[in-house]
């Protein structure tokens, strides 16, 4: 809902960069729903800037994929389709798989412990109920992950993905239901490294990717069946 952007300035960003973080960050969190459209005027009004940052930060948002440029309508927020679910986190799965095993022989003592305090956060954050502090605590996890991997391109290639990949993860973690399996899923990550079973550890972050899928898949599928109901009803 565009009525809930606020923008939060930061004396060492230039203003077209502000109004990007801003924009992206309410499409990552849902604050702009998939579909919604992107008015300049409006924007520009409810941030209080001019056009020119909003038209910036719409053309940067259509590069990542975030933003789709639809003829006489204007920019809108992209769908989150079944095609890019499975795009984005194909390539995650390879990427956390292999970046829990390489943890298996790499991880420090620092990060072990670190890593076994950001499980026990996460689980502290399910009870808020609050998606935003419980995505945060899960993106706490897997950067531990990817630090402990020590590996510098793989490091680069997982941090390319993490946008769109926050995207699908808050869709997720949205879901009240699935808390109690992320809490045990995390779990069964950390046990592995710490046994330094890579096979197992591999596993664990192919069967955390998976059940993401699916749930989300699910999630797509009742919308679209709700979107084609509600097109029926209306021609009636």
């Amino acid at each position: 809902m565009q009525d809930n952007l606020r923008i939060h300035m930061d004396e060492f960003l230039p203003l077209r960069d502000v109004v990007f973080n801003t924009l992206r960050q309410a499409i990552l969190t849902g604050d702009l729903k998939p579909g919604e459209r992107l008015m300049e005027i409006h924007l520009a009004n409810k941030l209080g800037v001019s056009r020119t940052p909003i038209r910036e930060a719409i053309r940067k948002l259509e590069l990542e994929g975030l933003v789709i440029m639809i003829p006489r309508r204007g920019a809108e927020v992209a769908q989150i389709t079944e095609k890019s679910l499975k795009d984005v986190l194909e390539v995650r799965r390879a990427l956390d798989a292999l970046c829990a095993e390489l943890a298996c022989d790499r991880i420090s003592e620092e990060e072990m412990s670190g890593l076994k305090e950001a499980c026990a956060a996460f689980e502290r954050a399910t009870a808020t109920k609050d998606a935003r502090i419980i995505a945060e605590a899960d993106v706490a996890i897997h950067d531990i992950i990817v630090r402990a991997a020590n590996n510098d391109r793989l490091i680069v290639l997982v941090n390319n993905l993490s946008e769109q990949m926050y995207r699908y993860r808050f869709e997720y973690i949205k879901d009240e239901s699935q808390h109690r399996r992320l809490v045990e899923e995390h779990r069964a990550i950390y046990e592995s490294i710490i046994k330094k079973d890579k096979e197992a550890a591999s596993k664990a972050a192919r069967i955390h990717i998976d059940n993401q899928e699916i749930s989300i898949m699910k999630q797509i599928r009742r919308e679209q069946s709700a979107e084609r109901l509600y097109e029926k009803s209306g021609k009636r």
